[in-house]
């Protein structure tokens, strides 16, 4: 490494949030700038630790020890090739990952991990800024065809990597515009949309096609699919959300959170509408304390919400590892996401019995406090006696996860088998049941994260190849059937 000693007299820096009452008027991502010097500083607190745990914590095996040093050097084209050998979009990992290399990185074991996320992030927009970040147009044409069914990151790294490799790639997208979750159920504050449009049209002069307001089973039979091409791929994400059938579920003002975040994203994105759920003047409640929460409660606080609380059924976690969660597992600890900074109240160990309404729309929440209980290896929740609480709400967000693909057409179509979650069953190649079509991301492995959707979609891609022309030189990450670390 360029710096032996820069873990030793470096501490951890990331940049700054713009002032809250600053970035709650608009939608904007919230970080400041953050200098070059600044960030080779922190890459020299790479330690050259000899294992780097760091690639194994990340699915997508980056090689994050080569491209801190890189930019600690100041070589900062080389870092971005370094960067793009194993990741398809380092803009979008670097913004929305939750970075399980950093939960893993060796620094972590007594002193607060590298800043490998930010690294990231500032390598690929410097390179878009430098013009470094080119259209990698395929030397052969093989003839192949291949759809692709769903447009999120899964599916379009899987469509990259085939349309690199001469493949005639045509991705097909439900929806008016293509990005799947990327598009319309991250809020702008946390990825401008500019960086996802960028990429789309490095690829389309690549020769991916792009067909929009298109959904397979309906507009194109599945029968048609097969005709035309001669492998698909599905990804089409774990998009069947999670409900909370309690008494008053029935009741105006209660939506989920995937009703609610597209319409704020397509409203930046110049799109008009009648039927627009708004949380202006409202007093609002979000059960649930993961991301899609936090996305709702940053919305809800740009739209002008009176009040806005958080349910969350789990206990408040440690400031700390715990003693039953040590390194390089991913740290279980209390996190404060940036729209956690700018209100709202997080109420931990809740949970709702019963929606109360009035004229037909929600007023209050019948809410007890639980406590954890484990009996025979089994978690569960019981109820604290005399904690029942009333909490006003005129407006609910369900942000409760997913429980796997919907039973579409589609899928009904193709006869693709289930496995025991729901989800798409697979072999290690990423292989479905039927011959020729193949699954890879959410749609395959169940609700996950961006980087694993992206591992996924190049692994598969590399399957598809190897499927068609016998052999492949494409990359294989990670295993359909490999589990994570973190």
């Amino acid at each position: 490494m360029g710096d032996a000693r820069g873990f030793l007299e470096h501490d951890r820096e990331v940049p700054e949030r713009r002032p809250v009452s600053v970035r709650l008027k608009d939608w904007n991502e919230v970080y400041e700038d953050f200098s070059e010097e600044r960030l080779q500083v922190q890459a020299s607190r790479c330690m050259d630790c000899g294992i780097p745990f760091c690639n194994n914590g990340c699915p997508l095996g980056n090689l994050i020890p080569e491209w801190n040093d890189l930019v600690y050097r100041d070589q900062w084209e080389e870092a971005s090739h370094r960067l793009h050998a194993t990741n398809n979009f380092p803009e979008f990992t670097g913004r929305l990952c939750p970075a399980p290399c950093e939960g893993s990185c060796v620094l972590g074991i007594n002193e607060p991990p590298v800043t490998i996320k930010q690294v990231e992030v500032s390598i690929i927009d410097h390179a878009w800024e430098m013009g470094w970040v080119k259209p990698i147009i395929p030397q052969i044409q093989t003839g192949k065809r291949v759809a692709v069914v769903g447009s999120g990151p899964a599916g379009l790294a899987a469509a990259q990597q085939l349309t690199r490799v001469g493949h005639e790639v045509v991705v097909f997208e439900k929806a008016d515009r293509i990005g799947g979750l990327l598009r319309y159920g991250i809020p702008e504050f946390k990825l401008e949309k500019k960086h996802l449009d960028r990429r789309l049209a490095q690829m389309e002069i690549e020769g991916t096609e792009f067909r929009t307001n298109t959904e397979i089973g309906i507009d194109i039979s599945a029968e048609e699919l097969m005709k035309g091409f001669e492998a698909v791929v599905l990804a089409g994400g774990a998009t069947q959300w999670r409900d909370l059938p309690l008494p008053g579920r029935e009741l105006d003002g209660i939506h989920q959170a995937m009703e609610y975040l597209p319409q704020a994203n397509r409203i930046q994105e110049g799109d008009k509408s009648s039927k627009t759920i708004s949380a202006k003047d409202k007093k609002v409640v979000i059960i649930g304390g993961g991301d899609t929460g936090a996305d709702c409660l940053g919305t809800a606080l740009r739209q002008g919400a009176e009040i806005v609380n958080q349910f969350e059924i789990m206990p408040r976690p440690p400031e700390d590892r715990s003693d039953s969660n040590p390194w390089p597992t991913w740290p279980l600890i209390y996190r404060v996401s940036s729209a956690h900074e700018e209100g709202g109240k997080r109420l931990f160990a809740i949970n709702t019995s019963e929606f109360v309404g009035e004229d037909g729309s929600v007023k209050y929440l019948r809410t007890h406090k639980v406590e954890q209980v484990f009996e025979e290896g089994k978690m569960s929740f019981q109820e604290i006696p005399n904690s029942e609480e009333d909490i006003e709400a005129d407006l609910v967000f369900l942000a409760l996860g997913f429980t796997g693909p919907e039973k579409s057409p589609l899928l009904e179509q193709l006869g693709v088998l289930l496995d025991d979650r729901g989800n798409v069953d697979r072999s290690e190649d990423y292989e479905t049941s039927i011959e020729k079509v193949f699954t890879c991301g959410d749609m395959g492995r169940g609700q996950s994260l961006i980087v694993w959707a992206i591992a996924e979609g190049r692994s598969c891609a590399s399957s598809v190849d190897e499927f068609l022309m016998g052999a492949t030189e494409l990359p294989r990450s990670v295993s359909a059937k490999e589990t994570p670390l973190n």
